[in-house]
């Protein structure tokens, strides 16, 4: 199966890059994982609705440009589903099933996702009602594949 990460902005940190690192190499076993980052727009301080929206809608289509038509879309937004690690396990599991050999995660940006990409999801999936940085969530979102694919292959992980 492909699992394509798409992003919106650069990880800095090098720590971060270390972390996505190992996971990108553990990862391998499993699936072919491409990670895609697109460049963020600098959002102005007091930035008004209109503003914000017209920097969600510039993002968009620089996400939008990397996803196929035959992609599985999942998008990480705060009002998706929250599911376990063995709930997000059965549900990558059953879309190899079901004949789905491409699933693209979308991470947006410090103002979220324009609905573009929301209309164009076919899940959307919530790691908390709380907000992450997106360097933090591409950590935590390939640690939560690499262990959906330990529990897809009946291998021991942490509880």
């Amino acid at each position: 199966m492909k699992i394509t990460l798409i992003t919106v902005g650069k990880i800095k940190e090098a720590y971060f890059t270390g972390a996505i690192a190992e996971y990108k190499k553990r990862l391998g076993k499993y699936c072919n994982l491409e990670i895609v980052e697109v460049a963020d727009e600098k959002t102005p301080d007091k930035a008004s609705d209109a503003e914000e929206d017209l920097i969600k809608k510039k993002e968009a289509e620089r996400i939008l440009k990397h996803v196929r038509d035959d992609a599985y879309v999942i998008t990480l937004e705060i009002l998706g589903k929250q599911l376990s690690s063995t709930e997000l396990a059965d549900h990558i599991e059953r879309l190899a099933v079901q004949g789905k050999s491409h699933i693209v995660f979308i991470i947006g940006g410090s103002l979220g996702l324009h609905e573009s990409v929301s209309k164009r999801s076919d899940y959307k999936l919530s790691f908390s009602k709380m907000t992450f940085p997106h360097q933090l969530m591409r950590v935590v979102l390939l640690e939560q594949i690499y262990r959906s694919y330990r529990i897809i292959n009946h291998e021991p992980y942490h509880k």
